[in-house]
Order: structure tokens, then sequence, then C-alpha cells
């Protein structure tokens, strides 16, 4: 059985319709109004083989906060009601992307304990209409409503696009890794009895 989710989150800065499915084959239908966070998450998805489909109607008049946190915020909280119990799953996944002169490391845990380490520093303020410094707070958003232990880390790096498209994309694998099920495990992988 697909395991699936779709969350939405509504409030008086943003309109969110989020699905996953997490065994998926990499589909996606994303808009959320801002050209180069539509990308990095279509590279989430495609190298983490979800299919994803995300609708955001955001403040942009503002700015590129609110959408980019609240997307967050949303696709950890489906990540979470995709894998219920976490049942028979590997739970911990790691990758190590390179995208031409750029090396990204990124590890999870899907401890059930949220957390994250974040290690990359842009030397631009802005990607297209994407504040650089939106990539942290994006993965702060969905390790803190996922309940997940993510460690990102850009090991070498000079163009910034490069950089943000390698941390989507390996948390896409690193993701992936962790899902999977994993045939003689029983119940959750957990010395604790749950996740």
């Amino acid at each position: 059985m697909d395991r699936k989710a779709a969350c939405e989150r509504k409030t008086k800065e943003t309109d969110i319709s989020l699905s996953l499915n997490i065994d998926g084959s990499g589909r996606t239908k994303i808009d959320t109004g801002i050209g180069f966070f539509d990308h990095m998450l279509d590279g989430f998805a495609r190298h983490g083989l979800f299919d994803l489909e995300i609708k955001v109607t955001g403040d942009l008049g503002v700015d590129c906060h609110h959408t980019i946190e609240d997307t967050g915020i949303v696709l950890g909280q489906a990540v979470r009601e995709a894998l219920g119990n976490k049942a028979g799953i590997r739970r911990y996944g790691h990758s190590i992307l390179p995208m031409d002169e750029t090396l990204a490391l990124c590890a999870v845990d899907l401890s059930g304990r949220a957390y994250l380490r974040y290690d990359a520093e842009f030397t631009t303020p802005r990607l297209g209409e994407m504040d650089t410094e939106m990539v942290r707070e994006f993965f702060y958003a969905v390790s803190s409503h996922g309940m997940m232990n993510l460690h990102l880390k850009i090991l070498d790096g000079e163009n910034n696009h490069h950089m943000a498209e390698a941390l989507f994309k390996s948390f896409g694998r690193a993701l992936d890794m962790a899902v999977q099920k994993e045939p003689r495990i029983e119940g959750a992988w957990t010395t604790k009895g749950s996740l």
C-alpha cells in the first residue's frame, strides 16, 4: 500500500495544499509563486522518487519568507503523516551528492526528535526570487514538523545555485533511503519501542 498524505495550511499569510506519495516515481506539480523554490522542490522530489503536488498562495508582496517557511512546515507534516508509526523502515539515510564543483552532504534520522544541523554559506543574497537565507529556514521547518534529525553541509562549492540545488537533491536521496522498508525489521527500529 502506498504511503501517502495530503495536508493543508491556511493562515493570513499563506494558503497551502500539499500531497505527497512516499512510494512514488518522482512526479511533481509544484506552484509556490517562487520559481527558484519550485525548482528546488522539484529536484528534492525527483531525486527522492516522491510524487509531490504543492499549490501555495502566499504574501509574496511582503517577501518570500512565509511562503517558504510554511511550505516546509506542511512538507514536514506530510512526511510524518505518510510514514505513520514508521514500522519496518530503515530510519536512517544519507547522501553525498556532487553537482559540478559543489559537494553536499545530507544525513537524516527519522527519530521522532527534531534537530537541524546546517552548515552552508552563500555569497549572494538571492537566487531568483528566493532569499538564500530561506534555504536554512525551509529545512528547519521540515525537520521541526517532520520530527527528524537532519544534517546538511556544503563540503565544497562556489556556485550558489549549485549549492542550494545539491542540498535539496541530497535531502531527497537521504530521505528516500531512510523511508525504505527493511524486511528484517519488525515494528519501529528503536530500543525505545516507538519513534
